[in-house]
């Protein structure tokens, strides 16, 4: 996969390891993830839902603000994600090589179609928007929205989970909240899906993310048959589907320019994918 490499080798726990303290680092990662679906929330109310006494609340709320994780209003005492979370997501972001090869494509693109351009990868059951360029022409205000969503809702997790076994099985497992009016509802009909996806080689999404939005992605190959990353096209319905075969082509062509190039940065560029990207 199209990773960083580690600049170390995980050793393993050792004998001596503080079990205690590396439980206080998961409890305090979890009561970060509380954020992600609160603005702003209570000392009482995180202990509760972590199950952990008020004052431990307390203590891991105390050690987050003094490192910039969280802050606390001065009038209601609540408490909210702070801003050097927002630094080290944007550095995580920006430092993603796959990430970094795409975007000048991207860029064209949505000069190109007047589109709104996505590139994203699997995570868990869901995907993750690693770059989302909003065009002018396009829908707006999506950068506003979660930048990770259900595979079942977007063509970008649909073309991705087609060709990746373990985000199929991960959506399964983790259940088809119906988000909009065309939104995947069962096993079956996710797995006959994903059969259609195959077969042709791209995804469509209609009203299944927001009501009235079309998508189309198709998958970035590291490999015949390997896919972690997809690239899409967003816009309204009519935008969509009047250009559907074009911006197929136009998808499937720049996504073999950005494997060949991982590929080519790797050092291992296989012919096939050599040949495809010319």
């Amino acid at each position: 996969m199209w990773r960083r490499q580690e600049a170390g080798r995980d050793r393993g726990p050792r004998p001596s390891e503080d079990t205690g303290g590396l439980r206080s680092v998961g409890t305090a990662l979890d009561l970060l993830e509380c954020f992600a679906t609160d603005e702003e929330l209570g000392v009482s109310e995180l202990a509760r839902r972590l199950g952990i006494a008020k004052s431990t609340a307390h203590r891991l709320l105390s050690t987050l603000r003094m490192h910039g994780f969280i802050e606390q209003d001065p009038d209601s005492g609540r408490y909210r994600l702070g801003l050097h979370l927002f630094e080290l997501g944007h550095l995580a972001q920006v430092r993603h090589p796959l990430r970094e090869v795409a975007r000048p494509i991207l860029l064209d693109l949505g000069r190109r179609t007047g589109l709104t351009v996505n590139l994203s990868v699997g995570e868990g059951a869901d995907v993750v928007f690693l770059e989302r360029l909003e065009s002018s022409e396009s829908v707006r205000g999506l950068n506003e929205s979660s930048r990770r969503v259900p595979a079942h809702v977007s063509s970008s997790g649909k073309v991705i989970a087609a060709w990746n076994h373990e985000l199929a099985t991960a959506r399964i497992e983790a259940g088809f909240p119906v988000r909009g009016r065309g939104t995947v509802r069962t096993q079956t009909e996710w797995l006959a899906t994903l059969r259609t996806v195959r077969m042709r080689g791209y995804a469509l999404s209609d009203d299944e993310s927001f009501d009235g939005v079309s998508s189309v992605a198709v998958p970035i190959m590291e490999a015949p048959g390997q896919v972690t990353a997809a690239l899409s096209f967003l816009g309204r319905r009519h935008d969509v589907e009047s250009r559907l075969p074009v911006l197929v082509q136009v998808l499937q062509r720049s996504a073999r320019r950005i494997a060949h190039e991982m590929l080519r940065r790797q050092g291992s560029v296989p012919s096939l994918v050599d040949r495809a990207a010319r």
